[in-house]
């Protein structure tokens, strides 16, 4: 008897162990399939705004007036972006710079440089890592264009889940003092991703990021 005991315990033991290794494995999965408490609860005004800006681009692209992509606008299948997430949304500072005589930025026209000045550095952190970008002022007929800030950058995504030629970003003009916001989540292709025969700024190497800044637009699989 006391064999048989030892048996049906051993029997139920292993039940058991099976069980909870079944209950470890499905919270494993569920955790997989499913994106992070983070991720799923964005807040609202930001998803809203980040909505509505890239209803604006999509919309751009399908309209054959104003299409980067010209008469295939009805065609086109419309951008693709990764997930609105607010971490891509970092407060920069700054750092005027010293250096203000303008100079050409090269782009995929090799004919057609562009002007630009440089406006100054932005100072930030990304994901624990403290980061520099150079931002610029376009110039043409010998005089600053524009009211916003070019911010051209390569990062670790490109030529995989972005384009090989790197992505853009417009930022306004700050006041003395003030923090900017850099939004990756706003972050587009130059229209050379998506349409042959534009001029397209280059960025310039010291724009050229390490990291992977997986926000914003994504590379449009098949087209092209």
């Amino acid at each position: 008897m006391a064999v048989i005991g030892f048996v049906k315990m051993d029997g139920m033991t292993k039940l058991l162990r099976h069980s909870f290794l079944v209950k470890i494995m499905l919270i494993y999965f569920l955790a997989a399939s499913f994106p992070s408490q983070a991720q799923a609860q964005q807040p609202k005004a930001f998803v809203k705004g980040l909505k509505k800006y890239r209803k604006a681009q999509q919309k751009k692209y399908k309209n054959p007036d104003v299409s980067p992509v010209r008469d295939k606008a009805k065609i086109f299948p419309g951008l693709v972006f990764f997930p609105g997430d607010t971490a891509y949304r970092v407060a920069a500072t700054l750092v005027p710079s010293q250096d203000t005589l303008p100079f050409l930025i090269p782009t995929s026209n090799p004919e057609r440089p562009k002007e630009f000045v440089r406006y100054g550095y932005l100072e930030f952190e990304l994901h624990g890592d403290s980061l520099r970008l150079a931002v610029y002022r376009l110039r043409r007929n010998g005089k600053v264009f524009g009211t916003s800030l070019f911010l051209p950058f390569n990062d670790a995504t490109n030529g995989s889940t972005t384009y090989g030629g790197g992505r853009y970003l417009d930022l306004p003009l700050p006041k003395p003092g003030e923090l900017v916001t850099i939004d990756f989540n706003r972050a587009y292709h130059p229209y050379c991703a998506y349409s042959d025969g534009w001029s397209c700024p280059i960025p310039p190497a010291e724009n050229r990021l390490e990291v992977a800044v997986e926000a914003g637009e994504k590379l449009l699989e098949g087209w092209k």
